[in-house]
């Protein structure tokens, strides 16, 4: 999994997971957070709704059915609530999402997911109730977003909205800048204001 790429853009299909109050421990259950490095994690994503106890999988969960795919999860409203833990956008990521949906993100999350090249959008109740069920009866839908733009779209369904981004983030987004990398394309920048400073 490469973490400092650039996300310009991304048009797919989506993965509909309706349930509300989506916590951290769900997405990633504690029991596999032993490592600290963010590669395999994507195997353990929604381990416990993914798999039976005795390991095999359960066909009713989305990840498990072929008909959906794609580098879009649209979840239900509070996603990412409890634990801070990061290995829950490092499991995201791994298993190849790039765009998680929503009507509301838990801060700690979101922050989490921004850091690790994950885009959360935050779009109404409303909006976020049609996406689902277009998607659930049409999985081929195929949905944009344009991060310069902070725009999504659904050509299908002739919707279009923008949606709230940080502009630092989304400037890291479009350079596959990291917070280090970023200060570091910013460094004449700095020197000027720091020598602008010392003349005081």
């Amino acid at each position: 999994m490469s973490m400092n790429k650039k996300l310009v853009q991304v048009i797919s299909t989506a993965v509909p997971l309706p349930a509300e109050n989506i916590d951290t421990d769900q997405i990633i259950p504690a029991r596999f957070l032993k490592a600290t490095n963010r590669e395999g994690f994507g195997r353990h994503l929604f381990r416990d709704w993914r798999y039976r106890a005795d390991g095999s999988p359960n066909k009713t969960f989305v990840l498990n059915q072929e008909s959906y795919s794609g580098q879009i999860l649209i979840a239900g409203k509070n996603f990412g609530c409890g634990s801070s833990r990061e290995h829950a956008a490092w499991a995201i990521k791994d298993y190849g999402f790039d765009v998680v949906i929503s009507s509301f993100f838990a801060d700690i999350f979101c922050n989490n997911a921004l850091n690790n090249f994950i885009l959360p959008i935050v779009v109404t109740e409303e909006l976020l109730r049609l996406l689902l069920r277009a998607v659930q009866q049409n999985p081929s839908l195929r949905i944009e977003i344009d991060i310069a733009q902070t725009l999504l779209q659904v050509r299908e369904l002739d919707i279009s909205v923008h949606f709230p981004m940080n502009n630092y983030k989304k400037d890291c987004f479009l350079n596959g800048y990291d917070d280090l990398a970023y200060l570091l394309s910013i460094k004449d920048e700095i020197k000027r204001y720091e020598m602008e400073q010392a003349t005081f």
